[in-house]
């Protein structure tokens, strides 16, 4: 098994890299478990900021990293609250009070519409000058009432009108193949052997 650093403490996002890298024999292993604390992510994009933490995770255990930052955007509010998906309601980070405030801020739009951002990005070493970067979308639309128990964040608000589900109604597989998060992985995976 490979080693690999995941810049992340999220056990959902843990969960899911896990499972998704498993099958190319990488050991994902959360930064916390080396004593790696949380990067600070001070940009404005996606991209940015998985960058700043995958390096910032590489850097401080020698291992490959792989890093994420990802969020909802909702239409109606200009992309809000993007990159700040984590923390929308402020500190601590917490999912019902994140889902609470989108749901205000959109009772009065109609355009419902949302799409879900995952920029994954991988560096071989803190220094790696040709970082491994991928950007998706996974789109729905955003309900007030949450549906389901599996997933994490907004996924109970986040609703697929294509398979009448929300995000955390599928199962974690269904998830892993359709999902914004996946999409992001399999490019990856792809990128990734063909410069092994």
């Amino acid at each position: 098994m490979r080693k690999l650093v995941l810049a992340s403490n999220n056990a959902g996002k843990v969960r899911e890299f896990a499972a998704l890298l498993a099958p190319l024999k990488f050991q994902v292993i959360p930064q916390g478990e080396l004593g790696i604390p949380s990067a600070e992510e001070p940009h404005h994009t996606f991209v940015e900021n998985a960058l700043a933490k995958a390096r910032h995770a590489s850097g401080l255990s020698g291992l490959p990293a792989l890093a994420d930052d990802s969020g909802i955007c909702a239409h109606a509010l200009g992309g809000a609250p993007g990159e700040l998906s984590a923390r929308y309601a402020g500190e601590p980070a917490n999912d019902a009070a994140n889902n609470q405030l989108l749901i205000q801020n959109l009772r009065d739009e109609q355009n419902r519409g949302a799409h879900y951002v995952c920029a994954l990005v991988f560096v071989n070493s803190a220094n790696d000058p040709e970082p491994l970067i991928v950007q998706t979308r996974w789109y729905g639309t955003f309900i007030d009432t949450p549906k389901g128990t599996n997933g994490f964040g907004y996924d109970p608000h986040f609703y697929l009108p294509e398979l009448g589900l929300t995000a955390a109604e599928l199962a974690p597989e269904k998830k892993n193949s359709i999902s914004h998060r996946g999409q992001a992985l399999r490019e990856f995976i792809t990128q990734l052997q063909s410069r092994v």
